[in-house]
């Protein structure tokens, strides 16, 4: 088989798997048996497209021994920061370390104090949770992953006093643009808006101060569902369903700790998840039936599968939090894609009564055969070890698959091999969005239902030039081939834009049920909605038992990634060499020396200290050069290079290494936030508002704003205000100025 007769002579498909998952010039065979890893069984459903491994495993399966640091996980979920700030900046050490080796991330900033609560340094109050967003969402754009950028979920808490600023910081296009971010929100505060009550945000400081805020409940639900409209997010988390449907929800050591950039996986601090997909659209028989029978064997393959990657992956986790929460709980992530391409094939309407029903079969299907697999895995391989047979079998979720029939002799089965032998796994179903699997494989994504039945795509992040494809689901141009055309197609085939989104969410919500992570679907609503059709959607998913719901507005101020003229970019990677800026200048009482890699005259990386001439032998009439980025045996630095008046190249080895290791580590994340983009006045604010116990290192911020400043446009307005008459001060000349005053400040 070539790849060609695989993926249907489909230029895209082809596409995709050459530059995203196959490695180097490796034959489609050998892909296939990478991928498997052996097992024979699996290779035949990936051949047949029934069953296709999530993309980090696509990738990255069986490279290890390639020295070549990577993950089979596609998410985590990173433990929460504490509130303080060595805890903040550890958490986006953890965040840089999991993005290089391929995986998402998630993190909730519901643990940080709120603005203006008070802080023990210079600063005496602190700008609070929402503030530090920007810095993970910067961290995220930096490092790439294979044609990708990594990505980022920021979740909070309903009653964190910080929320409102929380709902309207993507209102800014320039904030936050490398993370997904979704509201947590509870009962209580869904109550309290059907009821008209207000609601007391709280937050406890360790010093033990008290910082609370009394709000009317409506007013913040209206806020969440104007800023989704305008701005297709936040998105929001109903927390007390995603913490009491599971397996887990009796268990007393276990607690979620956010969820992943697609919101599918709730996971554990440190939890990871496997995916892999069903394709739903290879079960329907040429008599237009559900071969049930297929699918059965299909997810037992898949189940077991997704438990070898789990074993063979388990070294390969970034970190060792994460290396002991998956061997502890053992989540995988088996969904499905491809159901509307079911539905059409079988001539059912997307959203009907009877789609519903079919759906209900399938959930059932998935449900039953993987908790089965799973118990028989346990029986032969031990159960994950923190499993507790009475915990489980007493969960809402658990006890909701008994029909009440004495004669259901499959769940009676069930029950009695979870409670001799347990289960290998802890979580078992999700629903991802599976946007370049599916569309590798030609069909419709996750549980969605079709977008268009046309649409044209650029790819720039996966091959060196703009390229453009009208995509067709295989379906569709089946139909259109049949003599259909694509405006007039049978009444059964419907896009996401023509589906009456209370049908959408009866949808979700069926296959919820059996589902005991979450779902990742978009609620697609023509441009004519209105803020109170966002409400009303967040109502009903609430009511509907959804563990979460994101709504997308076509005509919104934030573009998606996919739309009918959908672009795919690539975040600036860093070339071997950059231009770069000597600056010298007093801080304090010591002399002080910038390097200041440029892209386009603006700064992208920043090393700066002490200017030590033994440090740095550099005429002083050299002031710029160039910064090179060089890989050895003894691993990654960067250099200066410079021309002397004579004419000859100079080069000073090491940068990273010359200046204090404190600074240096400081300073990789400060380049985080200029090479994503920001202005940057506010990247000068955002490092004014860093504040440090060690007097070295404040002074070293000092020193970092002052490099930066004298990159900074005259006449930009600064975020501080003038001592003397409160008046903002304007910059001028890498200093700050007054111009109602003449108040003046440089450094």
């Amino acid at each position: 088989m070539t790849v060609e007769q695989w993926l249907n002579n489909d230029e895209l498909a082809i596409t995709i798997w050459k530059n995203k998952y196959r490695f180097k010039d490796e034959s489609l065979d050998d892909w296939f048996k990478r991928v498997s890893g052996g097992n024979e069984i699996v290779e035949e459903q990936i051949k047949a497209k029934k069953f296709i491994f999530g993309g980090r495993i696509l990738a990255n399966r069986g490279l290890s021994d390639k020295n070549r640091k990577i993950t089979y996980s596609n998410c985590y979920v990173v433990a929460p920061p504490k509130d303080n700030l060595e805890s903040i900046f550890d958490c986006g050490a953890k965040l840089a370390r999991t993005f290089s080796y391929g995986g998402g991330c998630g993190i909730d900033i519901s643990n940080l104090r709120p603005s203006g609560a008070r802080v023990n340094n210079a600063a005496k109050t602190t700008s609070g949770a929402v503030s530090f967003m920007d810095f993970y969402s910067y961290i995220t754009g930096l490092i790439g992953q294979s044609g990708r950028r990594g990505a980022l979920m920021i979740s909070i808490s309903c009653d964190h006093p910080d929320l409102e600023e929380f709902i309207e910081i993507k209102s800014d296009l320039d904030k936050v643009t490398k993370a997904n971010i979704s509201v947590r929100v509870s009962d209580k505060f869904m109550e309290a808006i059907v009821k008209g009550e207000t609601l007391i945000l709280k937050f406890v400081t360790d010093t033990g101060e008290v910082i609370t805020k009394e709000v009317e409940a409506y007013p913040i639900f209206r806020k969440l569902a104007q800023m989704n409209w305008d701005y297709a997010e936040p998105g929001i988390l109903f927390w007390d369903r995603i913490t009491s449907w599971n397996l887990l929800s009796n268990n007393k050591e276990f607690s979620y700790a956010g969820v992943n950039p697609c919101a599918e996986e709730p996971l554990p601090a440190g939890g990871s998840c496997l995916l892999g997909s069903i394709n739903l659209a290879e079960f329907v028989t040429k008599e237009g039936t559900l071969d049930l029978l297929s699918l059965r064997e299909t997810i037992q393959a898949a189940v077991i599968a997704l438990n070898e990657v789990l074993d063979e992956g388990l070294p390969l986790h970034p970190l060792q939090e994460q290396r002991d929460s998956v061997a502890d709980w053992r989540q995988i992530g088996l969904g499905v894609m491809g159901l509307a391409d079911m539905l059409i094939k079988l001539k059912v309407k997307y959203g009907s009564a009877t789609s519903r029903s079919v759906i209900e079969s399938i959930g059932h299907e998935l449900i039953m055969t993987a908790l089965e697999t799973s118990s028989i895995l346990a029986a032969s391989h031990g159960p994950y070890p923190k499993f507790n047979r009475d915990y489980v079998i007493r969960t809402p979720f658990f006890k909701n698959l008994d029909s009440g029939d004495m004669n259901d002799l499959r769940f009676q089965s069930l029950y009695d091999d979870v409670c001799k032998y347990g289960l290998r796994n802890s979580q078992l179903l999700t629903c991802a969005p599976t946007g370049s699997i599916a569309t590798m494989l030609g069909v419709s994504t996750g549980c969605e239902p079709i977008f268009a039945t046309s649409y044209t795509r650029k790819t720039e992040s996966l091959v060196n030039e703009e390229r453009y494809y009208k995509v067709y689901t295989p379906i569709i141009k089946e139909l259109i081939d049949k003599g259909f055309s694509e405006e007039a197609l049978p009444e059964y085939v419907v896009t996401s834009e023509q589906i009456p989104y209370r049908e959408r969410i009866k949808v979700q919500a069926t296959l919820q049920k059996f589902i005991d992570a979450s779902i990742s679907s978009t609620i697609n609503l023509p441009e004519s909605a209105t803020i109170d059709d966002v409400e009303t959607i967040y109502r009903l998913a609430w009511e509907e038992g959804l563990k979460g719901v994101t709504v997308y507005r076509s005509g919104c101020k934030r573009g998606a990634v996919l739309s009918k003229n959908s672009v795919i970019k690539e975040c600036l990677k860093r070339p071997e060499s950059v231009e770069a800026k000597l600056i010298r200048f007093k801080n304090g009482s010591e002399n002080w020396i910038a390097f200041v890699g440029l892209i386009d005259g603006r700064p992208y990386e920043i090393f700066t200290g002490i200017n030590n001439i033994e440090d740095f032998p550099i005429p002083t009439s050299i002031t710029e050069g160039e910064i090179i980025k060089v890989k050895d045996s003894l691993g990654k630095r960067y250099d200066f290079q410079y021309t002397d008046k004579y004419g000859y190249t100079n080069r000073l080895g090491g940068l990273s290494r010359i200046f204090n290791q404190e600074y240096w580590n400081y300073a990789k994340l400060i380049s985080a936030l200029l090479r994503g983009g920001i202005e940057l006045d506010k990247v000068v604010k955002i490092i004014d508002g860093m504040h440090f116990e060690s007097d070295t290192l404040n002074t070293w911020k000092n020193g970092v704003k002052r490099a930066i400043k004298t990159f900074i446009v005259d006449g930009v307005t600064s975020h501080e205000v003038c001592p003397d008459c409160g008046e903002h001060l304007i910059y001028e000349g890498g200093c700050t100025i007054c111009k109602n005053c003449g108040f003046s400040k440089c450094g």
